[in-house]
């Protein structure tokens, strides 16, 4: 199975945030949500999390 990554570098910020969480689909979605909730105050919706799933990238190797 091919990991993922969210990166919050490849979206607008006003906090010019660098986190990037990789792992498998599914641990990135759940911990790339609540960082959107908790650190960027998004809301909890459907659409946050299909924004995020959407914006997955898969991982390079060697990275």
């Amino acid at each position: 199975m091919t990991r993922k990554v969210a990166d919050c570098r490849k979206a607008p910020s006003v906090s010019n945030c660098t986190l990037r969480i990789a792992g498998e689909e599914e641990e990135v979605v759940r911990a790339a949500t609540e960082h959107a909730i908790s650190v960027h105050e998004h809301q909890d919706t459907p659409e946050l999390r299909q924004m995020v799933r959407d914006s997955l990238e898969d991982e390079k190797p060697g990275i």
